[in-house]
């Protein structure tokens, strides 16, 4: 209840309905019981009428509730009136003259009692009410940028509004953008500044102090400037002054994503929310903006100071919020630009009026990325090119630009064609390892670059030497060489060109030396100039080279004997048959081919002989590596193989043995795969093993097809290895091809591949009749074998012998 509604006296006891009261008595209790009623009525709704202003009062002051309340009170006594009266008048302030609440037209008008509450017109009840609600919750904020926040959380649901901007007023009668809400930063960063151009409309709106609405997008186009990217993603929106009147210094802008008029009631809430923004602009503690002359007059100050070339530019944007040119607003002393001009005379020029050629190049979009981001430009050497007085102007510049306040500081260095030159010399010194010398052989002034004393390794404190005592820098075979060709070039002008040697701590250095003379008019040399060239890393080069060539020369000698070698010892351990030959019934070919890669020899080898009992041995194997060691290594295994399956052991006993064997070699390192097969006339079974090796194959009928291995690991891999054994019930017709990996492999292809076309060429040839071991060879092209290739097909007649 509100402090100047206070109830004094105490609510009438109704009679008791059974002390037989008449009915006058009665009537009077009921109208004192209504009366008191109306009288709560009417104090609830002074209550309402009381928070509602204070929540205007305090958005608009600052205040505290408290201080609210009083401040009422104060107003509802100075002016004698009553605290609903006072309350009525806060808010009508914050609504429109045409609709401003009953007793708010002119001060001393009889205000409206309180229960003139209902009689108000339709909707300012709720609009007074959602006034209260935002006054409450400006009270609460701290910035622009909050305020804007605010103010979108209660204009969104209420008029529609997707962003909600604050603009401003400058010194210079442009806008600057101090708070926003529902818009990027990219949007926020474009539209920051806008300068004092006619169709602005939140300018417009200041300046006759009353609200601009756009509400047709095709019609506004043609007379305002309309912000967004694009504008049309805001078909609709206003702009008020704030607090209102011409002496606002805000703008609020509300702008919709739905086209549209706005409603009276919209209109009547965004007016009163301007109202209420005043007071909390006005309370923020920002500190007044510094005027930019007063700026640039401090930087001016400072640069005045310092050395080198340093400008601070400021920005000039155009209507659009976009960079359009830079002012140049403080310059140090030293500042020279392409033109010559120089710290003061370059103060107040344009960039693009001064150097044109400037626009669109990477140093404008440095400079904008500077004043978007924050963060420092750095450019790389670049070359100005322009015309100054009808003539080409040319120079090379290095420049930095860092964000200071709104504009940006600006150093550049400028590389002089000289020091270039310089520099680019030195540098083909140093990379060059040489160094240039100069003799006046006439005033006796000498001059060598810093690179000489480091080539011919001299002390520089200590000078140059003269020409004729460079020899005695030499080591003693060389310095008569060099004395002579100097001797030459100082009496008859010859050029020469020597490589000598010097000692140092390192060892032998190799140098070169080139000189000239530069004669009189009657030919007597006057100056001699050259350079010293150190050779040493490309004469070490040159010996390593030679070195490398002569061993490897030497060890081709010998790669190429040991293959000759190791050729005869395989050819004498494994002879060929030039035709097929007969075993146990079968029909058996033998083919080998050497590798074609590389000069070593390999370790692939086959068996094919007749045992005792008139069984036959098959075996296919190959050996890790290549060479002697493996030749040796593959004589060990086949005859071993070929002597245990002779005295009687099964397949898999006899690949046992062999493991066992390479694991007792000398190296107890090498490997090999083998497939081992016992063939019995009597039964026709192929019985076999294998370790570790590709599976044979198999042509019965027309049908192509690889025999399942039964398990076993390559030899030589475990202590303990595990051999299985299959048997196969050869038919007539079949035939059997038992090979090496070399018929299979290719490089960077799988080994399934490999298989797959084994297998078709073996179909393909079983088609034409008994076939040929060639049709097979040649799935394998010669430039592609990189790898020994042994086969044994195997073949049963079509019929009995």
């Amino acid at each position: 209840m509100c402090h100047a509604h206070r109830v004094t006296s105490e609510p009438a006891r109704p009679a008791d309905p059974g002390a037989g009261a008449d009915p006058a008595a009665l009537a009077k209790v009921v109208a004192r019981q209504r009366a008191e009623m109306e009288r709560l009525r009417d104090t609830a709704a002074v209550s309402a009428v009381l928070e509602r202003a204070k929540g205007a009062l305090m958005a608009r002051t600052g205040c505290s509730p408290d201080a609210a309340h009083d401040e009422l009170a104060q107003r509802a006594k100075a002016g004698n009136r009553t605290l609903l009266e006072e309350c009525w008048l806060t808010l009508g302030a914050l609504l429109p003259s045409r609709e401003q609440a009953p007793g708010t037209a002119q001060p001393g008008a009889a205000p409206p009692p309180a229960a003139a509450w209902e009689a108000l017109p339709a909707g300012t009840d709720d609009l007074a009410e959602l006034l209260g609600r935002i006054g409450r919750d400006l009270v609460r904020v701290g910035s622009a940028q909050e305020l804007a926040g605010c103010l979108l959380d209660h204009l969104g649901p209420e008029a529609g509004a997707g962003a909600v901007l604050l603009y401003e007023r400058l010194r210079d009668g442009g806008l600057e953008l101090i708070g926003h809400a529902g818009i990027g930063r990219a949007f926020a960063l474009r539209w920051h500044r806008m300068a004092p151009l006619s169709g602005v409309a939140p300018l417009g709106a200041l300046a006759v102090g009353e609200p601009r609405w756009l509400e047709d997008l095709a019609a506004d186009r043609q007379h305002h400037l309309l912000i967004g990217d694009p504008p049309e993603r805001w078909p609709s929106r206003a702009w008020l002054p704030v607090p209102g009147g011409d002496a606002a210094d805000f703008a609020l802008g509300v702008l919709r994503r739905r086209g549209g008029a706005f409603a009276p009631r919209e209109r009547e809430l965004l007016r009163a929310v301007a109202r209420l923004c005043a007071g909390r602009l006005r309370a923020f503690d920002a500190p007044p903006e510094q005027p930019e002359d007063d700026v640039a007059q401090t930087v001016q100050s400072m640069l005045d100071a310092l050395p080198g070339a340093v400008i601070l530019l400021t920005p000039l944007r155009a209507a659009s919020g976009e960079v359009a040119d830079y002012r140049i607003d403080a310059a140090t002393p030293d500042a020279v630009d392409v033109f010559g001009r120089t710290g003061r005379d370059m103060v107040g020029t344009h960039i693009l009026e001064s150097y044109p050629s400037v626009a669109g190049e990477p140093l404008w979009h440095g400079y904008l990325d500077a004043l978007i981001t924050g963060v420092p430009f750095e450019s790389e050497p670049f070359a100005y090119q322009d015309v100054a007085d009808g003539v080409p102007v040319t120079a090379t510049y290095s420049v930095r630009a860092a964000p200071l306040g709104k504009g940006l500081l600006v150093t550049w260095l400028r590389h002089d064609t000289m020091d270039r030159q310089e520099r680019r010399l030195a540098d083909v010194q140093r990379l060059g390892n040489l160094g240039w010398a100069n003799w006046n052989l006439v005033t006796r002034e000498i001059s060598w670059s810093a690179q000489t004393y480091a080539v011919l390794g001299l002390d520089p404190a200590r000078g140059p030497v003269r020409l004729e005592r460079l020899p005695d820098l030499a080591l003693p075979d060389d310095a008569g060489v060099l004395a002579d060709a100097i001797a030459s070039l100082v009496r008859h002008a010859r050029p020469f060109d020597v490589p000598f040697r010097i000692g140092a701590p390192e060892g032998v250095r190799h140098l070169r030396i080139v000189a000239e003379a530069v004669t009189e008019p009657d030919g007597t040399p006057a100056e001699v100039h050259g350079f010293v060239q150190d050779l040493t890393a490309q004469r070490s080069a040159e010996l390593a080279l030679v070195e490398s060539e002569r061993a490897m020369l030497l060890q081709r000698g010998i790669l190429q004997a040991e293959r000759a070698l190791a050729a005869r010892l395989q050819h004498a351990l494994l002879p060929l048959p030039s035709t097929p030959v007969r075993l146990a019934g079968l029909r058996v070919e033998v083919a080998y081919l050497p590798s074609q890669s590389g000069i070593h020899v390999g370790g692939d080898w086959f068996s094919a002989v007749e045992l005792a009992d008139d069984a036959a041995l098959f075996v296919v194997g190959d050996v890790a590596g290549h060479g002697i060691g493996a030749v040796a290594t593959m004589a060990q295994l086949r005859f071993t193989a070929k002597g245990m399956v002779s005295t009687g052991s099964s397949p898999t006993g006899a690949l046992t043995r062999l493991n066992r064997l390479l694991l007792n070699s000398r190296d107890g390192r090498t490997t090999a795969t083998m497939v081992l097969a016992r063939y019995d006339p009597r039964t026709g079974v192929l019985a076999w093993a294998q370790a570790g090796h590709p599976p044979p194959l198999l042509v019965r009928r027309g049908e192509v097809r690889y025999l399942d291995r039964p398990g076993g690991i390559l030899l030589g891999a475990t202590a303990h290895p595990v051999f299985e054994s299959a048997e196969l019930r050869l038919e007539p017709g079949d035939r059997l091809v038992l090979y090496t990996d070399g018929l299979v492999e290719r490089p960077g292809e799988v080994i399934d591949a490999g298989f797959a076309r084994l297998a078709a060429a073996a179909r393909a040839d079983s088609r034409g009749g008994a076939g040929s071991l060639e049709a097979l060879l040649a799935t394998l092209p010669a430039d592609e074998r990189r790898d020994d290739v042994c086969v044994l097909d195997i073949r049963m007649p079509p019929d009995e012998e």
